[in-house]
C-alpha cells in the first residue's frame, strides 16, 4: 500500500482533512463541486506541482499539505543518494503562503520542488480526465511509446546535439574561410602591439598609483624637508623645545613626584619625534632612486594609455583583451581546418544514426505489443471489432528524438481501415481509447499508486461496468484511486471514499468519509438516481454492489 495517509490544512475549500488509504481499488465520489479533484490537485502539489497563492483557503495564512508513503526499495536508494533519511516510512510535506511562496520537506529535511517532482514520478502515475487530448500531440504519442518500450532517449538527444554542433562548426568555417585571412592579419597585428606592452592582470592600478606619486615627487620632497626643519631647527623647533622641557622637569622631579609622570610623557614624545625624523631622513635619501624610476614609469604609462585609446578599451582591461584576442586567433586557426571539422561531423553523425537506429528498433518491437494490448481492451470497452495501431514511419527530418514519425491509428469497427485518431474518433471513443491506453500502459509502470481522474467521462451502461472491473483488476497488483461519477465504477471498488461539501457561516469546506454498509449503499443509489434515492434506486444499488462482490470473489 504505497500511499497511506494524506493530511490537508487550509487548501482551497478544505479547512482540515486527514484521509487514510487502503490497498486495492478505491473510488472517490461525491456531488459536482464537492472537491473530489481537489484531492488529486493536493497530491500533485505535495509532489512538486507549481505553487499558487490561490490554493490557500480564504482567510488563512498558508496551506499545509503532507502525504505518507510506504516507499519501494528503489526510492529508498534515491533518498540515500540525495541525502534524505531513508529509514521507515516516507513523509512528504509542502506549504504555500498567500504570496505564492512554497516550501517542501522530505522526511523532515528541506527539499526543492524539482526533488519532489523527481520523487513523485516513482510514487504516483496520474491519468487525467483530458488524457485523450494528448493522443493528438506527436510528442506525447512518441513519449508514450518510448515509455512502453522502456527506451531511454538520452543517448539520441546527446548525439543529436553533438552532430548539429559539429555541422554548424563546418558551416561557420566554410562561410568564414574567405574572410579568415583578413581577420587573422588584424588579430595578429593587434596582438603584436599589445605584446610589446605585455600588460599583466592587476598591474594597472598599482602602476598608475606609483606614477601619480612620482609625478608629485618634488612636492613630496619639499614637504618632507619642511617637516624635518621644523623638528630640528635651532630656534622655535619642536625637538629642542621638548629636550629643554624634559631637562627642566628631570632636574626637580625629586622634589615634585608628579613631575615624573609628565617627564615620562615628554620622554615618549621625544622618542617618537626622533623616530619621525629618521623616517623623514630615509625618505629624503630616496630622491635619486625615485627620479630614475620616474622616466621609466612615464614611458610605460604613456604607452599603456595610448594603446587603451587606440583600441577604445579601459586601461585596466588590456590584459583581458590580449588574452581574448589570442583565444580568437587560436579558434580561427583551429576553425580553418575544415577537413578536421568535417571528420568530426561525420563521426558525430554516425554516432547519432547508430543511437537513433537502436531506438527505432525498440519502438518497432514495442509497437505491435502496445497495439494488441490496447485493441484487446477496446473490445471490453464497447468497441467490438475496433482496432488500435501504432504506426511508425521514417521521418523526413530526423531530430533530437530520433528518426521516426509515430502516429496512433484507430478503426472504430471491424472492416474499417485504421486512420489517425483525430480524424475518425468521436469524443466518447477518444475517452475509451485513452482509458484503454492507460490500462494497457499502467501495467508497465513502476509507480506503486495509479490515479484515474474522471477518465471514464463519456462512457456508461455496460461499458461503465467494464471500466470498474478493469480498475478492480488493476487494484489486485497495485493501489488504484479513481475519481468517478459512474455508479457502475464505484460499485466495483474495494473501498469507497465520499467527498462532500459542508456549508457553515465561516465558509464552505470539503470533507471525506469512508463509506461502508448503508452509507455506501446510499451513495451508489444517489449516483444512480439523484439526491433522494427511491426504493428502486436503493434496490438497484444493492444489486450492483452485490454483483461486484460476487465477481470479485470468483476471481
Amino acid at each position: 500500500m504505497p500511499l497511506q495517509r494524506m493530511t490537508l490544512r487550509n487548501f482551497v475549500i478544505v479547512e482540515a482533512l486527514e484521509i487514510d488509504f487502503e490497498s486495492g481499488f478505491t473510488a472517490l465520489t461525491g456531488e459536482t463541486g464537492a472537491g473530489k479533484s481537489i484531492l488529486i490537485d493536493a497530491l500533485q502539489m505535495i509532489l512538486g506541482a507549481r505553487a499558487d497563492a490561490g490554493l490557500v483557503r480564504e482567510g488563512a495564512a498558508r496551506a499545509d499539505l503532507s502525504a505518507e508513503f510506504s516507499p519501494p526499495a528503489d526510492v529508498q536508494n534515491w533518498l540515500s543518494e540525495a541525502g534524505f533519511d531513508a529509514g521507515g516510512e516516507l513523509l512528504l510535506r509542502r506549504t504555500v503562503d498567500t504570496t505564492g511562496k512554497s516550501r517542501g520537506w522530505i522526511n523532515g529535511i528541506p527539499a526543492t520542488a524539482s526533488q519532489l517532482r523527481e520523487l513523485g514520478t516513482t510514487l504516483l502515475d496520474i491519468h487525467g480526465q483530458h488524457a485523450w487530448q494528448n493522443l493528438m500531440q506527436s510528442g506525447a504519442v512518441r513519449a508514450l511509446l518510448d515509455a512502453y518500450a522502456g527506451a531511454d532517449t538520452q543517448a539520441v538527444q546527446t548525439n543529436w546535439t553533438a552532430w548539429r554542433a559539429a555541422a554548424q562548426a563546418v558551416q561557420v568555417a566554410r562561410e568564414a574561410q574567405a574572410s579568415a585571412g583578413a581577420e587573422r592579419e588584424r588579430l595578429q597585428w593587434q596582438i603584436a602591439e599589445l605584446d610589446k606592452l605585455a600588460p599583466k592582470a592587476g598591474e594597472w592600478a598599482p602602476l598608475n598609483e606609483e606614477h601619480n606619486r612620482l609625478g608629485h615627487a618634488q612636492a613630496l620632497m619639499d614637504a618632507a624637508q619642511a617637516a624635518t626643519s621644523h623638528l630640528e631647527a635651532e630656534e622655535a623647533s619642536a625637538r629642542p623645545a621638548l629636550t629643554q622641557a624634559l631637562q627642566a622637569l628631570t632636574a626637580l622631579e625629586h622634589l615634585e613626584p608628579s613631575f615624573r609622570e609628565i617627564r615620562a610623557l615628554l620622554a615618549e614624545s621625544l622618542a617618537q619625534t626622533d623616530e619621525a625624523l629618521r623616517g623623514l631622513h630615509a625618505y629624503l635619501r630616496r630622491d635619486a632612486l625615485d627620479a630614475e624610476q620616474l622616466q621609466s614609469l612615464d614611458e610605460r604609462v604613456a604607452r599603456w594609455l595610448g594603446l587603451a585609446r587606440r583600441f577604445k578599451r579601459a586601461p585596466e582591461d588590456l590584459p583581458e583583451v590580449l588574452a581574448a584576442w589570442k583565444a580568437q586567433l587560436a579558434a580561427l586557426d583551429a576553425g580553418s581546418d575544415i577537413d578536421a571539422l568535417s571528420s568530426r561531423e561525420s563521426q558525430t553523425h554516425a554516432a547519432y544514426a547508430s543511437a537513433a537506429q537502436t531506438l527505432s528498433q525498440m519502438r518497432k518491437a514495442a509497437a505491435p505489443r502496445l497495439s494488441e494490448a490496447v485493441t484487446s481492451t477496446l473490445q471490453e470497452l464497447g468497441m467490438e471489432g475496433g482496432q488500435f495501431v501504432v504506426h511508425i514511419t521514417a521521418s523526413v527530418h530526423p531530430g533530437a528524438m530520433g528518426m521516426d514519425d509515430i502516429d496512433f491509428l484507430v478503426a472504430g469497427h471491424a472492416g474499417q481501415t485504421p486512420r489517425p485518431i483525430g480524424k475518425v474518433a468521436s469524443g466518447g471513443e477518444l475517452s475509451r481509447i485513452a482509458l484503454a491506453i492507460a490500462v494497457a500502459t499502467s501495467a508497465m509502470g513502476s509507480a506503486g499508486t495509479l490515479i484515474f481522474d474522471e477518465v471514464d467521462a463519456g462512457v456508461g451502461g455496460a461499458v461503465a461496468e467494464t471500466v470498474g472491473l478493469l480498475m478492480q483488476q488493476l487494484g489486485r497488483a497495485r493501489q488504484v484511486l479513481a475519481v468517478t461519477h459512474l455508479p457502475q465504477v464505484a460499485a466495483c471498488a474495494d473501498h469507497h471514499l465520499v467527498v462532500s461539501k459542508i456549508r457553515a457561516p465561516q465558509g464552505a469546506s470539503s470533507t471525506v468519509i469512508l463509506a461502508e454498509g448503508t452509507e455506501r449503499l446510499a451513495e451508489v443509489a444517489r449516483m444512480l438516481g439523484g439526491e433522494k434515492p427511491s426504493r428502486a434506486g436503493l434496490a438497484h444499488a444493492r444489486e450492483m454492489l452485490g454483483q461486484s462482490q460476487r465477481q470479485n470473489a470468483r476471481e
